[in-house]
This record gives structure tokens, C-alpha cells and sequence, in this order.
């Protein structure tokens, strides 16, 4: 079922009333230069890896800002626009420096793109009539960025955050907010070879969210910057896992 939800066009699974009950919802958000149902098919894999998760909702939302005035596909999105020549600069050296440069600043159109998701999520909570503590948030790459970031700033903890290829960024806020999802159950996974998000800062970004309490759940594969078959496999384990922990 397409929708919209807050002002971001979304596709929604299974296909049904969107105000019918359900036992958790998944919000998973797309990566940068995706049409925003590049992730729809996850959907399907896993519930056949893990058909328990017929119960959960799943929310697949497209982001806001278009790149075909950069020349890319009609169909491409993006939660912000990125410093390409930054991220050209840091795929040629993946130095100490480039990556310090990457997990210490905030991208100027995060804090929109955060509003536009948190509104969102006021409008699946309103519809559902479940807490946030039923509201497992991820997402691939920038996605996975975004909805770490809102994670770590909601006024209630979620149920879950899955970080699929994401990175570490705004590290003293993330740092500094991280301490009030203590406990929180993550799940993140990485590439060893991936050209775009260097591994050695998704292993920072796990460190620091342990620091701070939270319990993460590391699945490396070799591969680069995509979603492998044990990524996958480990993240319906996760997701079933923490649904089934709720009360009936």
C-alpha cells in the first residue's frame, strides 16, 4: 500500500488498514542516490526467513529530495545532499584525518530531514496507537545515519535500531544523547570492504554506542557497501527476537 505519512510518501506492508492492530512496526529508510522502494523487498525476505514477522508492520518511506538535477536516475532520492568532493576525497585515502573529518560533523540538511522523519513517527503512533516502544527504526547507509541519529534524540527509546552500512557522525552529540538509550538493543552490520563507508568507522560507531550502554549486535560480512546474505539472515534473527520479547 503507498501513503503518506507526515508529508513523506511511504510504502506500507502487508497491505491492509493502516489502522488495523498490529504487534510492532519497522521503519526502514532507504540510502542516498535509492528510489525509495529500494529496501521494499527486504520485506518478503525476511519474513521468509522469519514468518513470525507477518505481525510487525513494515514502513518503507521515500525521502524527500530528488537528484535528477545532479543527472542521476529519475527515480533517485536523498535525505540530504552530500560533499561529494568530500566523500571522493575520503574513498581515495580513507585516512585518520578524512574519517575524523566524517564522525565529528553534522550534515547541514540532517536537522530537516530528522523533523520530516519525527513527524512521521507521530503519525504511525497516532494511527497504530502503539508507543515508540514498539517502533523499530534502521535503515541502509544514509538512512541508517538518519534514523540513528533520530534514535539517539527521541523523548521515548524505541523498541529497536537497525544500522544497516550506516557510519558514525555528529560524535559528541550521538556521544551525549547515546547515554539515555542505555539498554537499548541494537543491530549493525558492515561490509570489511566497503569503498563508500569505511568498516574501521562502523566499529566506531559500535564502540561508542557500547560506551554508553547500549548492547550492539555486529555482523561483519566480506563485502562492500551493501546488505549480505548473513547481514540479512542475522537481522530477521534480531528482529524476531525483540518482537517476540514484547508482551502479548
Amino acid at each position: 500500500m503507498h501513503t503518506t505519512l507526515g508529508s513523506l510518501q511511504c510504502t506500507v506492508l502487508p497491505e491492509a488498514d493502516p489502522h488495523l492492530p498490529c504487534r510492532a512496526v519497522v521503519v526502514l529508510c532507504h540510502g542516498y542516490g535509492a528510489p525509495g522502494n529500494d529496501l521494499v523487498g527486504l520485506h518478503g525476505e525476511l519474513l521468509t526467513l522469519k514468518p513470525s514477522l507477518s505481525q510487525v508492520r513494515f514502513i518503507f518511506p521515500q525521502a524527500p529530495l530528488s537528484l535528477a538535477d545532479m543527472g542521476m536516475d529519475g527515480n533517485a532520492r536523498a535525505w540530504w545532499h552530500l560533499d561529494m568532493e568530500r566523500i571522493v576525497q575520503l574513498q581515495r585515502t580513507a585516512d585518520a584525518a578524512a574519517i575524523e573529518e566524517l564522525e565529528t560533523s553534522e550534515p547541514e540538511g540532517l536537522p530537516h530531514a530528522r523533523q520530516l522523519l519525527l513527524k512521521l513517527l507521530d503519525e504511525v503512533t497516532r494511527q497504530t496507537q502503539l508507543p515508540y516502544s514498539r517502533v523499530i527504526l534502521g535503515g541502509f547507509s544514509q538512512g541508517a545515519m538518519l534514523t540513528t541519529d533520530v534514535t539517539l534524540r527521541l523523548e521515548e527509546a524505541p523498541l529497536g535500531l537497525a544500522i544497516l552500512s550506516g557510519t558514525l557522525m555528529s560524535r559528541d552529540t550521538w556521544a551525549r544523547k547515546a547515554k539515555s538509550r542505555a539498554g537499548l538493543h541494537v543491530f549493525q552490520s558492515h561490509g570489511t570492504q566497503d569503498p563508500i563507508l569505511p568498516y574501521v568507522a562502523a566499529t566506531h560507531l559500535s564502540a561508542l554506542l557500547t560506551a554508553q550502554g547500549l548492547t550492539v549486535d555486529f555482523t561483519s560480512f566480506e563485502g562492500g557497501h551493501g546488505i549480505g546474505l548473513a547481514a540479512l539472515r542475522n537481522l530477521s534473527k534480531y528482529l524476531d527476537f525483540i518482537v517476540a520479547a514484547l508482551p502479548a
